[in-house]
């Protein structure tokens, strides 16, 4: 899938306007296999309460079936489980929705796919909800600008007003 992947990515930057029409061939046994084996261990489980050591125990044929049910359009993730969790000095609790192991697995490979297309279109500067990217780095660069070069205003927006960039569609 990285190689495919690669080649999805140069198209995307060499032609901003490209419109992908059928990406879902992608999502194969080996590449939902390494979606599997990248996701993390021992997390919490989603409404059927399957773990990541259960899936493991049948994975060929527990894949095999995935890749069935996407290419036969019959797949349908499960709801997820809504747990609330408190919030730190507050009465408050906030809500987490945790899905299921097999939907972690395809969300992880269509995440690989976006990613692939849309990192081409964010500026360097952007760093919300990027690969390899944290707000720990943006708070050095934005240290580093305050405390290095001149600054005349310092402003703190609030985030959802800075969110106005809405990135054009890529697909047909």
């Amino acid at each position: 899938m990285e190689t495919k992947l690669l080649r999805i990515a140069e198209l995307a930057k060499s032609d901003p306007k490209m419109k992908f029409t059928s990406l879902v061939h992608l999502l194969n046994e080996q590449s939902l296999i390494q979606c599997h084996r990248e996701l993390p261990n021992k997390k919490a489980t989603g409404v059927n309460g399957t773990t990541k050591e259960q899936y493991n125990e049948n994975l060929k044929e527990n894949v095999e079936d995935l890749v069935n049910r996407l290419k036969s359009k019959s797949y349908r993730p499960v709801p997820v489980r809504r747990m609330y969790i408190p919030k730190l000095n507050s009465d408050k609790k906030r809500p987490l929705g945790i899905p299921e192991h097999e939907d972690k697995i395809v969300q992880k490979g269509i995440t690989k796919i976006l990613n692939t297309i849309y990192e081409n279109d964010f500026l360097d500067c952007s760093f919300g909800f990027r690969p390899n990217r944290n707000c720990h780095d943006a708070l050095k660069i934005l240290n580093y600008y305050i405390e290095k070069r001149s600054v005349n205003y310092n402003i703190e927006p609030k985030i959802l007003d800075v969110i106005k960039y809405v990135l054009p569609t890529r697909f047909a």
